[in-house]
């Protein structure tokens, strides 16, 4: 089993561990709702693509793609990073520099005149986001005693499901009378309220000294920003072309540089030798593969719902509801669940739901009626409500609480690279195969908004013809992320076992 590295140092006494912090019910509110706002973002902006396809950005397919995918892109790379960072520096002082730095963030986005800046604000978002989302985490296995320990990260992994469908309907709901800046508008200030709240009530926790490592960062996130690239620029600029093959090239080169340059460090930012242990290993591939469909829908689905449904933005926030009311009916009992019948059934009846539910998706057309297409919702919701919790609690208790933040880091940089994909992905797959099958009068149209937009002028069966065309490249967008879905499952659940010993202390 892997040395687990570090040395640790708390720098002030946790907080009651025999019976956890007195008002941590409290906190896990707090710490839930901080959750809910910076995944709710990853979502919501995709109920804004037709209101900024429209507008005066002029962005093309692509840089809509960077819009919606920068703040993951950023999200992803920087999560162990600033995992390691709450471990070393405070995860209380981590958690409120993330929430000022989303503030600043929400501004710049806010006040954009140019898509260049709107990619640019929603970076800076990015890594705000980064430094909250673990830290929540950390927070919540430093307060809370062993045995409330599983189902508080039962229900922070709730809020990692549910914070994308709030997402969609607080965008909907904002999106249907005001113009899309009020998106970032309206979430400046809620971050401000939550960095007050959470300087009042959390807690310091125990910290550990570790040395700092910018160059393994570096190389993890210019690795993680190179593949992106590559898969999004693929389409416009031609799968062969020189860009595209050097960002395929650099994500290689880099990653791999990454996993050597660690293994070399006698502090790494990641040792990849914790990936040995098989709930780490399947936890982080089953984490990212569920959140790779989950948020493949997302995109998909605000699409859907508003050019082929005729939904406004607040009815198609309204639309995702059974996705809410699926996660939290089943994510509050998977852990029981697990516990009765094992936890790898449990995960292998999560990741086959999943897959089922984007085979269905991939049938919906403008024939579709919507209470079938709610029925796929819930099938999707249930699979990712089993899966999320046991896989996190793997994580988590694979590694010894001073090092919660480098478990949370490993826990949702998985997630959010997968949601990155899964965007990136069914995004350039619909692009791809939308725009080849538009008529001539509509080639070179900005964006899928524009194209079904300007088909209207055409005449009813051109229009037709343009939105059956949207709906057959969602359906080859749906299958080739559920065929993704499904050889990753059949990899989580034959590594997901019960290690033969405890992990190892730190050293």
């Amino acid at each position: 089993m892997p040395e687990i590295r570090g040395t640790a140092a708390p720098t002030t006494a946790p907080p009651a561990p025999g019976g956890g912090h007195d008002r941590r019910r409290q906190i896990l509110a707090l710490l839930c709702a901080c959750v809910v706002l910076v995944v709710g973002m990853v979502a919501a902006i995709n109920l804004a693509i037709p209101k900024i396809g429209d507008s005066g950005l002029h962005p093309s397919s692509s840089e809509l793609l960077w819009i919606v995918d920068s703040y993951v892109i950023v999200f992803a790379g920087l999560l162990i990073p600033a995992g390691v960072f709450g471990d070393h520096f405070g995860h209380r002082r981590a958690l409120s520099s993330g929430l000022a730095v989303f503030v600043l963030g929400s501004v710049v986005s806010a006040v954009s005149t140019g898509s260049t800046l709107l990619i640019a604000g929603r970076a800076v978002m990015g890594i705000g986001a980064a430094l909250v989302l673990p830290a929540t985490l950390s927070v919540i296995v430093n307060v809370f005693p062993p045995a409330e320990r599983p189902q508080a990260i039962a229900s922070w992994t709730a809020m990692t499901g549910l914070g994308g469908v709030v997402g969609n309907l607080g965008g909907g709901a904002v999106l249907q009378y005001l113009p899309w800046q009020s998106l970032f508008w309206a979430s400046a200030p809620i971050a401000l309220a939550l960095l007050l709240l959470v300087r009042a009530a959390v807690p310091i926790t125990p910290v550990r000294q570790v040395s700092q490592d910018p160059v393994g960062a570096a190389l993890l996130i210019g690795g993680f920003l190179s593949l992106l690239y590559a898969i999004i620029e693929g389409p416009g600029e031609g799968w062969a072309s020189a860009p595209v093959l050097v960002g395929f090239a650099a994500a290689v080169v880099l990653l791999v540089a990454f996993v050597l340059y660690e293994l070399k460090r006698e502090h790494p930012l990641l040792d990849p030798r914790l990936f040995k242990l098989p709930k780490i290993r399947s936890g982080a591939l089953g984490i990212g593969v569920t959140f790779f469909g989950m948020f493949a829908l997302f995109f998909v689905n605000a699409q859907y719902l508003q050019y082929v449904k005729d939904f406004s933005p607040l009815a198609t926030g309204l639309g995702i509801l059974p996705l809410a009311a699926g996660m939290l009916l089943v994510s509050r009992r998977s852990i029981g669940l697990a516990k009765r019948f094992g936890a790898r059934p449990v995960v292998a009846a999560g990741i086959g739901s999943v897959t089922v539910g984007l085979a269905l998706l991939s049938l919906a057309d403008r024939h579709t009626p919507y209470p079938l297409y709610a029925l796929y919702l819930l099938i999707m919701a249930a699979g990712a409500g089993l899966t999320a919790p046991p896989l996190s609690m793997g994580i988590m208790g694979s590694l010894p609480p001073t090092q919660a933040g480098l478990g949370s880091g490993i826990n949702s940089s998985t997630r959010e690279l997968g949601s990155a994909l899964g965007v990136a992905i069914v995004g350039t797959v619909l692009n791809a195969r939308f725009s080849t099958s538009l008529p001539d009068a509509l080639k070179g149209s900005h964006s899928s908004a524009q194209a079904i937009r300007d088909s209207e002028a055409l005449g009813v069966e051109e229009h037709l013809r343009v939105v059956d065309s949207f709906t057959h490249a969602l359906t080859i967008g749906y299958r080739i992320v559920a065929v993704v879905v499904l050889v990753a499952g059949l990899l989580v659940t034959t590594w997901f076992r019960e290690p033969k010993s405890q992990p190892a202390s730190p050293s």
